[in-house]
């Protein structure tokens, strides 16, 4: 991954544009990473991924609970 400073980023945003098309950009501040700029592509396909994964999360919890494979939740917080 390409990382710029944000001095960097600031004075040749265009560059950090056209980079972010083609691949995530890292943007450090003060020598510790702050940001990463990425494609709305990229950004899309995340989120997508995102919701999909939750809904398998869902689909799963509800098929645990539909077989009665479920943990009291006192004793779940106390095991903590």
């Amino acid at each position: 991954m390409y990382t710029l400073t944000a001095n960097d980023a600031k004075r040749n945003f265009g560059e950090l544009l056209l980079s972010a098309q083609r691949e995530p950009v890292k943007i450090s501040k003060n020598s510790k990473d702050a940001v990463v700029v990425m494609s709305i592509k990229d950004y899309e396909e995340i989120e997508a991924m995102k919701i999909d994964y939750l809904k398998q999360c869902f689909e799963a919890a509800k098929k645990d609970l539909a077989n009665g494979k479920v943990v009291d939740g006192k004793s779940f917080l106390n095991s903590l």
